[in-house]
């Protein structure tokens, strides 16, 4: 398993696992070939096996009004064949000892439990816009106290919620 900076030749791979690692949700997979499409200043790496693509760690900029914050980690993705054998720690703690990274506040919205055995730490200011009472965000080395709503870049949007499928009932029983 080698871990590298995503390479242009390596986007399409990215989209198409974002699509096997979120496959209810399209949201993933489009939300970062609009950032790449836009030219949105990303730190991305990927970890491959045997040439394939196999997980995906992105941070964009976090906003306070007009200034960058710090940055967010979003998305992270693995391939499902890969999922829970240490691939996603491992990527993410390679990412957290990177210059570009090391050194900036972080937000994550995710699983609480997850996130805090790399350092997050729940988080009440800022205001998550994603994230009502700020349940599931989380900060790494961000101090301010400030009362603001994190900015995302434009391309993050609330995710729909997909329609839940009708239920086939059987009657008379």
């Amino acid at each position: 398993m080698k871990i590298q900076r995503l390479s242009e030749e390596n986007r399409p791979k990215v989209y198409a696992l974002l699509q096997r690692a979120f496959p209810y949700s399209t949201c993933e997979a489009e939300l970062v070939q609009k950032l790449h499409e836009n030219g949105k200043p990303l730190h991305e790496w990927v970890c491959i096996h045997t040439n394939k693509v196999i997980a995906y760690i992105a941070f964009s900029s976090a906003w306070h009004g007009s200034e960058i914050c710090g940055l967010h980690l979003a998305p992270m993705a693995v391939t499902p064949d890969f999922q829970k054998q240490g691939v996603g720690s491992e990527l993410l703690r390679f990412a957290l000892r990177q210059e570009a990274i090391k050194s900036q506040p972080l937000f994550v919205l995710g699983k609480p439990d997850y996130y805090r055995r790399f350092g997050f730490e729940p988080c009440k200011m800022p205001i998550c816009p994603f994230d009502k009472n700020n349940t599931h965000f989380l900060s790494m080395r961000h101090t301010s106290a400030a009362l603001y709503v994190v900015g995302y870049e434009p391309e993050f949007k609330p995710a729909e919620k997909p329609p839940v499928p009708k239920m086939k009932t059987r009657r008379g029983r």
